[in-house]
């Protein structure tokens, strides 16, 4: 059996209802929880941050939604993913999806992994995200993201 994306998200993984004063914050957060995780170093967070100055708010990928990420380097140790909501919405700067209240931390060692964190994700961003968005702890939140992709 694959794991899930609810399999993935380790109580190290996931904030919920973290307050962040500003987009850079809010990305600290989710790259945070991916050291947190042994997913990356504090340099891979840095290289989020700086894709957002160099490339705009193209992380910005649904309403509500941020996807923060970088390439594959050697600040990547294992693919991995982190959940972060936000108490309060911050802007980043994306001209239709903004305010974000999601921030989703994807670290990945290679296209392939990349491409299967991205599926497993796509499904349950298709659903209701404003539930997921109210879960108050871990195992809420991996419950809902299991109903959402069954």
């Amino acid at each position: 059996m694959s794991e899930t994306l609810a399999d993935e998200l380790s109580d190290d993984a996931i904030i919920l209802r973290a307050e962040a004063s500003d987009w850079r914050s809010a990305v600290r957060l989710a790259g945070d929880a991916l050291t947190a995780t042994g997913s990356t170093t504090d340099e891979y967070t840095a290289e989020m941050i700086r894709a957002v100055e160099n490339l705009g708010p193209y992380i910005v990928i649904a309403p509500s939604i941020a996807l923060a990420h970088s390439r594959p380097s050697p600040a990547v140790l294992k693919t991995g993913i982190s959940w972060v909501s936000l108490a309060s919405p911050v802007e980043f700067g994306h001209s239709a999806n903004d305010p974000v209240r999601l921030v989703v931390g994807l670290a990945a060692v290679d296209h392939d992994s990349h491409l299967a964190t991205m599926s497993n994700l796509a499904g349950v961003l298709s659903g209701d995200i404003d539930r997921l968005l109210e879960a108050t702890t871990p195992e809420q939140l991996r419950a809902l993201i299991r109903e959402n992709t069954q």
